[in-house]
């Protein structure tokens, strides 16, 4: 499994917004699972760029370009991202 540093970032916005609250040690935690991490590459925002106008969120869109340039299933709650015409699991 992996985790893309898109969904750390916006984690970490959210949290200096004080819309979540995380755990001290947070980065440990995250750091202690089995995940492998995805960094974001150029041909995933060159990749942004060929998506369907679905909607604006750009964290949403570079999700959605990492599972579609990687071919894999995105995890997410948001019913929009079916539209995209990637593996939506939740």
């Amino acid at each position: 499994m992996l985790v893309t540093a898109v969904s750390v970032r916006e984690i970490r916005i959210k949290q200096a917004l004080g819309k979540v609250k995380l755990p001290r040690n947070f980065r440990a935690v995250l750091d202690a699972q089995p995940f492998s991490s995805l960094p974001v590459t150029a041909e995933h925002t060159h990749a942004v760029a060929g998506l369907p106008a679905v909607h604006r969120d750009p964290f949403d869109r570079m999700l959605v370009a990492q599972a579609k340039t990687e071919s894999f299933a995105l995890v997410s709650h948001d019913p929009v991202m079916i539209r995209y015409g990637v593996e939506v699991i939740w």
